[in-house]
């Protein structure tokens, strides 16, 4: 059963940023076009990516199996974790702007919440810089983050190795 739950570790990170550019245009359409059911479709999406990787979730499986495959890029492999952790930090934010919007009737707190996450998933699908991975790392630092949730975050060596870089 645990096996289900599971992300996969390394990640292409190819395919992390164009799942990052479709969550950049569902955001930009929840906003512009006022679809705030959208917020919803984001934060579903979210959760199966965190639950059960790019297996399940439609966004995902698109850029896995149909996008990526047919670019004439490299894979570039990353630690999964980091990734995962930053998928929850979207579920979080679509969920709570869900709530406000449809249980409270905040709608200005919503979508506000949702132009953070436009920001933060362009910064991450346009120049690879993903915040949430960020806030991983400074919380492993900080210790809040236990270094065997990711080795290969504190050792490059290992990521050295698993790509058969050699390492002296």
């Amino acid at each position: 059963m645990s096996s289900i739950f599971t992300f996969p570790n390394p990640v292409n990170e190819v395919s992390a940023r164009l799942v990052a550019a479709g969550v950049t245009l569902l955001g930009l359409a929840t906003l512009v076009l006022g679809l705030p059911w959208l917020m919803v479709v984001l934060a579903v999406g979210f959760a199966l990516r965190v639950s059960f990787g790019p297996r399940i979730d439609p966004l995902a499986l698109l850029v896995t199996r149909v996008i990526v495959p047919r670019l004439p890029l490299a894979e570039r492999l990353t630690a999964g974790p980091p990734k995962r952790f930053a998928q929850a930090i979207g579920l979080a934010v679509t969920s709570v702007a869900s709530l406000l919007n449809f249980g409270a009737g905040l709608h200005g707190w919503a979508y506000g919440l949702i132009a953070v996450l436009v920001v933060f998933a362009t910064l991450e699908s346009a120049f690879g810089l993903c915040v949430g991975c960020k806030m991983f790392a400074l919380l492993m630092r900080l210790g809040v983050i236990p270094d065997s949730v990711c080795e290969e975050c504190n050792d490059l060596t290992l990521r050295w190795a698993r790509v058969g870089v050699a390492v002296d």
